[in-house]
């Protein structure tokens, strides 16, 4: 979710290994207004959203060989918290079962539990579903990462099965979601079908830079952070009463925490490694700030429409500025950056700045709560057009 935060931190320059030849790919920030007569026109397909100009392969190669030195590690470390297909609950599990001769009833009692659970809380259940069904860009993503991509498609490497079988994981939650959203009847599901394929079109930018150190940096915070996310849609559907929805949301959030720790674990063995390195790329990370999966978020017709959502679910305590603080903070204690030692001098800048953050940002969301205007009114889509207060 958008978090407008103004933060000027101190200069800390790139991490060791950065080669100073870097490629450039020049992206404006626009968007595009799709073409109404493609027929016609015979226009070539553009994505409603670009984004900024990117850095690509920073990477020297005494870094990437850091992660080809790790594959013993990743194997004992990390694809042990993957579950075997057959002991991982599937879609069907929580949902009626078409197969069965009481479908309609069950689909009857479904749409009876959520029939009166508010059209706010159903935007953000949206917009984290379409999160989720944005999967293969995420994919993508970790593809482009030096040193621990999938080359071939079907790569035995240990960095090249876990993203595989994490896809694979996390296929489920859209899955889900998607299904239990359809048959609902609260949504419309056409008005979503269409945004999910113009976020899967426009892709994203998480400014990682093709460099794993700030792709797991950004990996860890934004497990955490759907963690997050689905266990407040959890708890708020019990209270609207829905505990199957409830238990759907709850489900979700626990794999979403096993990721997590799968990816936080990988950023302790680099700090293990190279802490100066790491703690430089976590002072890049923040720096940018974690722009949340979807922020190219487009309905084909709200440009504002990743705000507006993100205002919902800060105001409904899905998501916050607060939880972005606590994210922060818990990953630094996580991988203890206050105790390192024996830095650069542009490291104990790098750490310096990283630990004064979350202070920062605290002050800086308490400030602009208290500017806060009233909310207003904005319709969505996705249900039907109907307003919701941001």
């Amino acid at each position: 979710m958008a978090l407008r935060l103004s933060i000027t931190p101190h200069k800390v320059s790139s991490f060791p290994g950065y080669q100073l030849r870097s490629h450039r790919v020049s992206m404006s920030s626009t968007l595009h207004s799709p073409s109404k007569d493609v027929g016609k026109d015979k226009k070539p397909f553009t994505p409603p959203r670009e984004v900024r100009s990117q850095v690509t392969h920073p990477l020297a190669p005494e870094k990437r060989e850091i992660f080809n030195s790790l594959h013993g590690w990743a194997e004992d470390n990390i694809l042990v918290l993957l579950k075997p297909v057959e002991k991982c609950w599937q879609p069907n599990d929580f949902l009626p079962d078409p197969s069965s001769e009481g479908f309609q009833e069950q689909v009857k009692e479904l749409r009876k539990r959520c029939k009166d659970i508010p059209d706010e809380y159903f935007v953000v259940l949206v917009g984290d579903m379409i999160t989720e069904e944005a999967l293969p860009t995420y994919q993508t993503m970790l593809n482009t990462l030096d040193g621990v991509r999938d080359e071939t498609g079907a790569s035995l490497t240990p960095w090249a099965i876990w993203t595989r079988a994490w896809t694979a994981e996390e296929n489920r939650h859209g899955d889900l979601l998607n299904k239990y959203l359809y048959l609902s009847g609260r949504v419309d599901m056409r008005q979503i079908e269409k945004t999910i394929q113009y976020l899967i079109g426009s892709g994203m930018d998480p400014r990682t830079d093709n460099n794993p150190y700030l792709g797991f940096i950004y990996t860890s915070f934004q497990e955490r952070a759907t963690f997050v996310s689905h266990g407040n849609t959890a708890r708020l559907a019990k209270e609207h009463g829905d505990l199957k929805l409830a238990q759907i949301c709850g489900i979700i959030a626990a794999d979403e925490k096993r990721h997590e720790t799968a990816y936080t674990k990988i950023v302790e063995k680099l700090f293990e490694i190279d802490p100066d390195g790491t703690i430089l790329a976590l002072a890049d990370m923040m720096r940018k700030k974690i722009s949340m999966p979807a922020h190219l978020m487009y309905d084909g017709a709200d440009d504002n429409l990743f705000d507006n959502f993100s205002s919902v679910a800060q105001r409904l305590g899905v998501y916050t500025a607060k939880d972005y603080a606590d994210i922060l903070e818990f990953l630094v204690g996580r991988w203890e950056v206050e105790k390192l030692t024996g830095l650069s001098g542009e490291g104990r800048k790098a750490q310096e700045y990283v630990c004064g953050l979350t202070p920062r940002i605290r002050r800086l969301d308490e400030r602009a709560q208290a500017r806060a205007k009233k909310s207003s009114p904005a319709p969505f889509s996705w249900i039907f057009g109907r307003e919701v207060m941001l």
